[in-house]
């Protein structure tokens, strides 16, 4: 088998791709399998989903299974996507209270690599889950929810596939509202600096772009809940409003990217960076992120421009955002108010990981912690200081998998879990 991911950096080296219809073969091909692994939309950027036994793909099964008006809940199977979740809870009068960046992605694969959205009022997208149902290493259903078990819950939801398929959802919604986008060119750092509370706080949604030249973020997105009557100034902490749309990274065509000119639509429509019917970003490219505590924001950001020379040639642009603490284990948002730098590299992987060090050593007095999903070159003993509930998490592994079936390689070297078998996998630190 030769499937790859989205970006196109990595190869998978399972020996079987499975496709199940129902819940029953998703027990059924677990019970059968040497070594699963769950496999999203394939938008991890390392070798998380890897294994050198079966990938097993959820994407036949994504429907909507239940929508609760009353108790505002939506239960979704596991290869349900964003898009499709958007439109379907718009067209009952309802929404999600945030979204990722990426309307192709599915929920499951999301919620359990800890992605997020942007906003200083909302935490990571894994924060809405209420409950969850789970076919575990030994073909069983498990079948949870926050209001069950609590805290332990709250260790199952980022999972990184570790304990099992995730085959549905229950999401936490609210009545849907309109979203208008606009962009302001030209944000100097020091207004940044000097008003980062006022910038991150003056839409629903802020995002800053750079590529870390000049002291200057080329962009700013923001995304406001919109009435008829919601003012938006001309110019903005210096910057000035855009007459034309923009793509992230720099001279790229604007028209895979959701309207903006503060023309409002759906939710679901203007949330996202990109449109579900096109291609979203660059295509083939390498993704790094890291989160670090609100409070060191400024600083890093300071430090980041430093840089920014290195950076120049391989780096296609950088985003920050704000996202708010959630009590989620393994959530790089964990208990902490957070600022997330996120890095859109050229497909040379080989590069990317020379210069994370760099950059990792940069970012390392602010406490940074990586997203799950994406590449980085943080060492184990350093994961274990910055995500302190892993041992905890180790255990909820061994309770739930005590034979490892669902472990790989990446998994051992960055939690420390056993792997059923990992010598066909590329490790974390290759």
């Amino acid at each position: 088998m030769a499937e790859r991911n989205w970006g196109g950096n990595v190869t998978y080296h399972a020996r079987d791709l499975h496709r199940p219809r129902t819940l029953e073969d998703v027990q059924a091909v677990v019970r059968q399998a040497t070594a699963p692994r769950p496999l999203g939309t394939r938008h991890s950027f390392n070798t998380l989903p890897d294994t050198p036994g079966e990938l097993i793909s959820l994407e036949h099964l994504n429907r909507v299974l239940a929508l609760d008006p009353q108790r505002r809940t939506v239960t979704i199977q596991g290869g349900v996507r964003y898009g499709e979740l958007g439109r379907y809870l718009h067209d009952h009068g309802f929404a999600l209270p945030n979204l990722a960046s990426l309307p192709h992605i599915s929920v499951a694969g999301a919620c359990m690599t800890g992605t997020h959205g942007s906003g200083d009022r909302q935490p990571s997208l894994a924060a809405a889950v209420r409950a969850m149902e789970l076919v575990t290493a030994s073909g069983d259903i498990v079948r949870t929810s926050r209001e069950q078990e609590g805290d332990r819950f709250a260790g199952m939801v980022v999972s990184l596939g570790a304990l099992g398929m995730v085959t549905e959802l229950t999401l936490n919604i609210e009545p849907t509202y309109q979203v208008r986008q606009d962009v302001y060119e030209g944000l100097r750092l020091a207004e940044v600096e000097r008003h980062f509370d006022e910038v991150m706080s003056a839409a629903d949604s802020v995002s800053l772009f750079t590529t870390w030249q000049d002291e200057v973020f080329h962009s700013a997105w923001l995304k406001r809940r919109s009435t008829p009557d919601t003012p938006v100034p001309p110019v903005w902490f210096g910057a000035g409003r855009a007459t034309q749309e923009h793509h992230p990274i720099p001279g790229l065509d604007a028209a895979s990217c959701t309207p903006q000119l503060g023309v409002a639509g759906p939710w679901f429509e203007r949330l996202p960076h990109f449109r579900l019917s096109h291609t979203p970003s660059n295509g083939e490219e390498v993704q790094s992120e890291y989160l670090l505590p609100r409070e060191h924001a400024t600083a890093a950001l300071r430090t980041l421009f430093t840089l920014g020379e290195r950076l120049s040639g391989l780096l296609l642009v950088s985003e920050v955002r704000t996202v708010r603490a959630d009590d989620l284990w393994l959530s790089p948002a964990y208990r902490r108010d957070s600022v997330a730098v996120h890095f859109t590299w050229r497909r040379d992987e080989a590069a990317v990981r020379r210069v994370l060090h760099e950059v990792e050593d940069a970012l390392a007095p602010f406490e940074a912690r990586p997203h799950w999903g994406k590449v980085f070159v943080t060492p184990p003993e350093r994961l274990q200081t910055v995500y302190p509930r892993l041992p905890d998490f180790r255990s909820l592994c061994n309770d739930l998998d005590p034979h490892g079936r669902f472990q790989n390689a990446f998994l051992q070297a960055v939690i420390g879990v056993p792997a059923a078998d990992s010598s066909a996998v590329s490790s974390l630190r290759r």
